[in-house]
């Protein structure tokens, strides 16, 4: 899957919006796409970020709260896939500079919409991709 120009979506991002749109999808988009936007939601917060990796996080979650992507969220199953790529591709990029209680934070939002088993389900959201994302 070839990645969109996601950063074209940067003016989409708000924090109100993001919240919304979280709120919104959190059960039906599942527990990976949610903690994963989370976390970037909660690092573009820290003054350790740098303004590179912040204007990325901005642009990836501006691509989520966007209702005009590649593949539009309405459509069931495939319609949040590229949202999560997006998320995916942008954490690998900066998993390095994540705090721990970031992914704590994260963790902690997620008990409010999921259950244990379906919070269990974020361990293997880089498996394949990054092994040490999972340490945590």
């Amino acid at each position: 899957m070839q990645l969109p120009d996601f950063m074209a979506y940067a003016k989409n991002f708000s924090q109100k919006g993001f919240v919304e749109k979280i709120s919104r999808i959190a059960k039906r988009a599942g527990s990976k796409l949610v903690y994963a936007s989370l976390i970037l939601y909660y690092t573009l917060q820290s003054d350790k970020v740098s303004v590179k990796d912040k204007a990325i996080i901005i642009g990836a979650l501006g691509y989520l709260i966007s209702p005009l992507d590649v593949v539009p969220d309405a459509i069931p199953i495939a319609g949040l896939g590229d949202d999560l790529a997006v998320l995916v591709y942008v954490l690998n990029k900066i998993w390095g500079d994540v705090e721990e209680d970031v992914k704590e934070k994260a963790k902690e939002k997620l008990s409010k919409w999921f259950d244990e088993d379906e919070i269990g389900e974020i361990n293997d959201l880089f498996k394949k991709d990054h092994p040490s994302a999972t340490d945590s």
